[in-house]
């Protein structure tokens, strides 16, 4: 009885994990944004705007904001506009 018991556990266990959906963090020039990449857009403007062409000029008190900056340094044809699944990001 306690196999019987443990392989419908297991069962049940097993198909909930796997119709279970994920949610997918959102990136940004391979970063994870926290919430809607509106931080890392904002630094790769800024960095567009001033023409920056180095890292060490990527350092703010954002995490975000600095790796938006350090994404347009690494690309800067990339454009802004959409996260890396090409979802548009809201300003």
């Amino acid at each position: 009885m306690k196999i019987r018991r443990f392989a419908i556990l297991a069962a049940v266990v097993i198909t909930a994990a796997i119709s279970t959906p994920t949610l997918a963090q959102q990136t940004f020039g391979g970063n994870e944004c926290t919430d809607d990449c509106s931080g890392h857009k904002a630094g790769y403007d800024w960095a567009e705007q001033n023409q920056i062409s180095d890292e060490s000029n990527c350092s703010s008190n954002s995490q975000s904001f600095n790796e938006g900056c350090q994404t347009y340094v690494e690309d800067p044809s990339r454009g802004s506009d959409e996260n890396d699944d090409g979802e548009e990001i809201d300003d």
